[in-house]
């Protein structure tokens, strides 16, 4: 997963966030906003829009973007600034089984997972589905055991980026449809109609989407909050058999040549490009 585009309506209130309480290094600054992240890696384009509202309620779009954190240490540090800097909005905490993770809400309203993935051999599947759970994890025995000087000294020095983008939309078997059967990612788990986890190369996942907050969500308005998810694939032919498989299922898609817009269902904006674009 390549760089989360948020529109923002308090681009200084924003900014502070990402940089003081998620310890994210601006890397580009341009008329479209400022992209942070950390070793020259853009993690979160932040880009203004202030003449937008905030959603409203169960509508269709971010449920989380999730930054995923090299070492226990480094996702500590994190967890640990982001935490002084207003307890107000951590959300909470769960050992997935295949990674360990940390819930907060930005200043306007956007989730955002820090997390750490457990050693891939430890994953256990079944029938060709990811083995994941909502386990308690205490976020200050998890400090206590991983948080060091050095980690927060290093803090934005520290490899992250984005592990996966967790979407709200209308119903999850739209959803199948339109990420698994056309987009060509492989379902890796479900959770009893309300939630989908999709991946590529047996990740746990890439993204995924629920309807705990949005069941029966049309369409987005264009509104504060999400504004692009970028998938980086592995060559331009990838992009191209994915510009084939939307043109058959009858989604209008965008090709600039080096990248590929479409929407979702929801009008969620996708872009696609290759990693060496």
């Amino acid at each position: 997963m390549g760089t989360v585009m948020l529109k923002v309506g308090d681009m200084k209130l924003m900014l502070d966030y990402y940089e003081r309480a998620l310890g994210l290094v601006p890397i580009s600054e341009s008329l479209g906003g400022v992209y942070l992240g950390r070793q020259g890696l853009p993690v979160i384009h932040l880009s203004p829009a202030a003449g937008l509202q905030l959603p409203g309620r169960g509508e269709a779009g971010l449920f989380h973007t999730a930054i995923l954190f090299e070492r226990r240490a480094d996702l500590a540090a994190t967890v640990a600034t982001a935490a002084q800097y207003d307890p107000r909005l951590f959300a909470g905490s769960a050992d997935h089984l295949v990674s360990e993770a940390f819930y907060f809400t930005d200043p306007e309203g956007n989730g955002v997972e820090l997390y750490f993935d457990k050693p891939r051999e430890t994953w256990q599947w079944n029938a060709g589905q990811v083995v994941m759970d909502s386990l308690p994890l205490a976020p200050q025995a998890f400090l206590n055991q991983n948080l060091t000087e050095a980690s927060l000294e290093g803090q934005r020095e520290a490899e992250a980026g984005v592990g996966h983008v967790h979407l709200q939309v209308g119903d999850v078997e739209t959803a199948q449809k339109f990420y698994v059967d056309t987009l060509g990612f492989e379902k890796t788990s479900g959770w009893h109609g309300q939630a989908l986890f999709v991946s590529a190369g047996r990740y746990h996942h890439h993204m995924a989407m629920n309807v705990w907050n949005s069941r029966g969500a049309g369409p987005r308005k264009d509104t504060l909050g999400l504004g692009e998810v970028l998938i980086r694939v592995g060559t331009q032919d990838d992009v191209l058999a994915a510009a084939d498989r939307l043109k058959v299922a009858g989604v209008a898609t965008r090709h600039t040549g080096a990248e590929l817009r479409f929407e979702d269902p929801w009008r969620n904006q996708i872009r696609m490009a290759s990693v060496h674009a």
